[in-house]
């Protein structure tokens, strides 16, 4: 196999650095200004990730295409790390929230696009009842709360290097002897996090039960495949086995489809066969509008509202002031009945697979111990010879200096994908020609690498 030359590799990181500077004048500028009211210069600290040391400044977002400040058009296969799924600008979407603007953004009052988008959520994954928050982090923290106070029980079990967002019992991971630790890095943690949360490995059964077995968790809060450290798929029956012993030992199942919609119009719930109690999603479903969604299941609501000491119409924590706002739930509708249709998943996964294919055929010519997983019309490279099994071992093969010479190398020449990790989303805009161009980037960047 082909081993990488470090040296060259900062040499030719350099290089793309370089030109990234010089091209990308009135961007640095603005970073530069951004300095001095913004913390970070940028709007969130999370934008502070791009591989140029400063982000591009984005002037116009229309269809699978950003086009910069500096008048540089990208093709985005990026898009806002998922928000932007349905593409930058579906028509249906800006129809309807152009209509809705007119009519009132926010009312506190439901519209009819409110029942309309609770059916269509239970027609396509499955659970009975629907209640609207702004983001999957907002979702995800009503489900813990909710599992905690109809479970009686007070812990939450995730997987070691998952993400659900900001929610403060998700920042663990398993530490020596399967001990629960705080996640490196985790900031203004309220609480131990081994005092909230189980953190077990994905795919390992036998850790799972022996938490599961304590009688302490009411709710696995899980993406039915990982997607925070790559794209880490579920072993053949592990959800089959992950679903047994939930209800073995009395604990609630939250899915969290926010990343892995991408597996088809119901997510992998539908895609699989899975049968949680609860469900998150956001992002992609307002196609960046603001939005995010939870279902439960006719029991867990039945739960819920049997318990007279819970108040979830006001001090219970759940839910916000603008939860389920007229414009959110307007571009959902849109969303979901115009734009991310079958129709749309049968055109995104099939250019997914092409990306892979163009990738690994790549990497197999050069020779590198490199691998692609997909998940319908989302795809990602790692840097190991072999798909890794859990959070862990992909965090462990990280590497940071070769991920940032890539997305230079790519950036630089019109081609943008996620800054945290090396992965490659398709909207119903995206081409053929859009893939293939990211292909073509991605050989002569290997072969620069390995001379």
């Amino acid at each position: 196999m082909t081993e990488i030359n470090r040296g060259r590799l900062a040499e030719l990181t350099q290089s793309e650095l370089d030109r990234f500077i010089e091209e990308n004048p009135k961007s640095r500028e603005l970073f530069e200004r951004a300095q001095k009211s913004l913390v970070g210069g940028v709007p969130m600290p999370w934008m502070m990730r791009w591989a140029g040391g400063f982000p591009v400044f984005a002037k116009l977002a229309i269809g699978a295409r950003i086009i910069d400040v500096d008048d540089h058009t990208y093709i985005d296969f990026c898009l806002g790390d998922t928000g932007a799924m349905p593409g930058h600008d579906p028509e249906p979407v800006v129809r309807a929230i152009t209509d809705q603007e007119r009519k009132g953004i926010t009312t506190m009052l439901p519209t009819e696009d409110a029942p309309w988008v609770g059916e269509e959520l239970s027609r396509r994954f499955g659970l009975d009842r629907w209640m609207f928050t702004l983001t999957a982090t907002d979702a995800n923290r009503a489900a813990l709360r909710i599992c905690r106070q109809i479970t009686g029980k007070p812990k939450v079990l995730i997987f070691s290097y998952s993400y659900h967002g900001s929610v403060d019992e998700a920042f663990a991971v398993a530490g020596p002897g399967g001990l629960t630790v705080s996640r490196e890095g985790n900031v203004g943690a309220p609480v131990d996090p081994a005092e909230t949360t189980y953190a077990v490995e994905f795919n390992d059964l036998e850790a799972l039960e022996a938490a599961l077995a304590t009688g302490e968790v009411a709710c696995v809060l899980a993406e039915p495949a990982m997607t925070n450290m790559g794209i880490v798929l579920p072993d053949e029956g592990y959800h089959e086995a992950l679903r047994s012993l939930t209800r073995k030992y009395g604990t609630l199942l939250i899915i969290d489809e926010t990343h892995t919609f991408s597996a088809g119009p119901g997510g992998c719930t539908a895609a699989w066969g899975l049968e949680p109690d609860l469900l998150s999603i956001g992002k992609a479903i307002g196609s960046g509008v603001p939005a995010g969604a939870l279902g439960l299941t006719e029991a867990v609501t039945e739960s819920l509202f049997s318990q007279q000491d819970a108040d979830y119409e006001d001090t219970g924590g759940v839910g916000g002031t603008l939860a389920g706002n007229a414009l959110s739930l307007a571009a959902v509708r849109a969303t979901l009945s115009e734009v991310l249709t079958e129709e749309a998943f049968a055109h995104t996964i099939p250019l997914a697979t092409r990306f892979s294919e163009g990738v690994m055929d790549v990497v197999t010519d050069a020779g590198l111990p490199w691998n692609v997983t997909q998940l319908g019309a989302r795809a990602e490279y790692r840097f190991e010879s072999e798909p890794a099994e859990n959070g862990t071992l992909a965090h462990q093969a990280s590497d940071p200096e070769l991920e940032r010479f890539l997305h230079l190398h790519a950036l630089n020449r019109g081609v943008l994908i996620t800054p945290f990790h090396n992965m490659a989303l398709m909207s119903p805009a995206t081409s053929q020609a859009d893939v293939d161009r990211h292909t073509e980037v991605f050989k002569e960047a290997v072969t620069d690498l390995v001379g």
